[in-house]
C-alpha cells in the first residue's frame, strides 16, 4: 500500500531540522524575511503490520531533500540518519522523494515530515500517520469448575486500537439469553444448565478475536425411578438404573441391607457413565425380592428400589397368588349350591 502526500498548509518548527538544513549550507531566513511554504496533508491510517510508503514531489531545482519523523532526521537525500532497519529508500529523483517503513507499529505513529529546499526557498509538507492495531484478548477467565448455586464472574480483557468493544455469550448450548456487552459476565447462584462453553468476542474496526472458557457445573446425583422387572425362573435378568450427576456417579447395589459385589452368586455389576446394570445370568427362587441401586459422587447420593419377581414363562404373567381373589371364587362356588 502506498500514501502520497498531497500539500496543506501548516507551519513547521523543528530545530533538529534547521540545524540539518545550516549544516547542508541551505538558508534559513529570520521570521521577517521570506517564509517557507508548509503545507499539512490529511491523515493517513494504517494497521499495525503493513508498509508504510511516504512520498514527496521533489519539483525543478531541488538541492536538497529530507525525510523526517517528529524531530528526528530519517533521511536526509540518500543518507540514511535512522538506525531503524525497517526503514529504507525506495525513490529519490528530481521528482520524487519515497521512503517505506515496513512491519509498522503503534510506536510509528506521530508526524512525518518531507523537507525540500529549492533554488529560491525550502519548503515542508507534513502528515500524521494514525496506526490501528487489531484486537486481542490479553486476559481471560480460564475454564472453572464450580458446585451448582455457586456465584460465577467471567472477565475478558482486549486491547486495540480503535478500542475494541467485548461480547459474552453463552455458545454451546446456545443460550441468547444469557449474554453480556461488557468485559465482565455475571452468573448468580449458578445451575447445572448453565454448565457449558462461553465466548468472548473483541472487535473493532480492523479484526475480530475470539476466545472461549469452559464451565463445568458439579451436582448431586439424582436417580430415575426403578423399573420392576418380571423373569422366568432359569433365565436373564436384569435391572438397570440411570443417575445424573457432575462428576459422574460411582454405584452401589443391596439386596435388602446387604451390598452386593460382582461376580458373586452368578450375578454381574457394569458401570457404562451414566448407567448401571445388575445381571442375573440364571434366575434362581432366591434371586427374587427387593434390590436398591445407589448413586455417590463427592456432593451427595440418591437411590432407587426394583423388585425383581416370577413371572410365568407362558402366559408372561407373575405367579403371584392373591388371597382375596381366592375368597371371592370360594363364595361364588358357595352361592351356587
Amino acid at each position: 500500500m502506498k500514501y502520497s502526500l498531497v500539500y496543506l498548509s501548516e507551519a513547521v518548527v523543528c530545530p533538529q531540522f534547521i540545524y540539518f538544513l545550516c549544516e547542508k549550507g541551505l538558508p534559513v531566513r529570520s521570521q521577517g524575511e521570506s517564509q517557507s511554504d508548509n503545507k499539512q496533508m490529511d491523515n493517513i491510517t494504517i494497521r499495525q503490520g503493513e508498509t508504510l510508503f511516504l512520498s514527496c514531489s521533489q519539483g525543478d531545482f531541488v538541492t536538497h531533500t529530507a525525510w523526517l519523523n517528529r524531530s528526528s532526521i530519517l533521511y536526509a537525500g540518500e543518507d540514511k540518519w535512522s538506525v531503524d532497519p525497517r526503514v529504507s529508500l525506495v525513490t529519490l529523483s528530481q521528482e520524487e522523494f519515497t521512503i517505506k517503513i515496513e512491519d509498522v507499529d503503534v510506536t510509528d505513529e506521530g508526524q512525518y515530515i518531507c523537507a525540500v529546499q529549492t533554488s529560491s526557498r525550502p519548503r515542508t509538507t507534513s502528515v500524521h500517520i494514525i496506526v490501528q492495531v487489531p484486537p486481542k484478548i490479553v486476559n481471560l477467565s480460564r475454564d472453572l469448575v464450580v458446585n451448582e448455586g455457586s456465584n460465577v464472574t467471567l472477565m475478558c480483557l482486549a486491547n486495540g486500537k480503535p478500542e475494541p468493544a467485548i461480547v459474552w455469550r453463552m455458545k454451546s448450548p446456545s443460550d441468547d439469553s444469557l449474554s453480556s456487552d461488557s468485559e465482565v459476565l455475571d452468573i448468580p447462584f449458578i445451575s447445572r444448565y448453565r454448565a457449558g462453553v462461553y465466548e468472548c468476542t473483541a472487535a473493532n474496526d480492523i479484526a475480530v478475536d475470539t476466545q472461549t472458557v469452559e464451565l463445568t457445573v458439579n451436582y448431586a446425583p439424582s436417580v430415575s425411578d426403578g423399573r420392576d422387572v418380571g423373569v422366568t425362573l432359569g433365565q436373564r435378568g436384569v435391572l438397570q438404573c440411570e443417575a445424573d450427576a457432575v462428576p459422574e456417579a460411582d454405584f452401589e447395589w443391596y439386596r435388602d441391607d446387604r451390598r452386593i459385589f460382582n461376580g458373586l452368586d452368578g450375578i454381574e455389576i457394569e458401570a457404562a457413565g451414566a448407567l448401571s446394570r445388575l445381571t442375573f445370568f440364571n434366575v434362581s427362587e432366591a434371586d427374587y425380592g427387593n434390590y436398591t441401586c445407589v448413586a455417590i459422587n463427592k456432593l451427595g447420593s440418591a437411590n432407587t428400589s426394583f423388585v425383581l419377581y416370577v413371572q410365568d414363562g407362558n402366559s408372561g404373567t407373575s405367579t403371584v397368588f392373591n388371597p382375596f381373589c381366592l375368597l371371592i371364587a370360594i363364595l361364588q362356588l358357595l352361592l351356587k349350591f
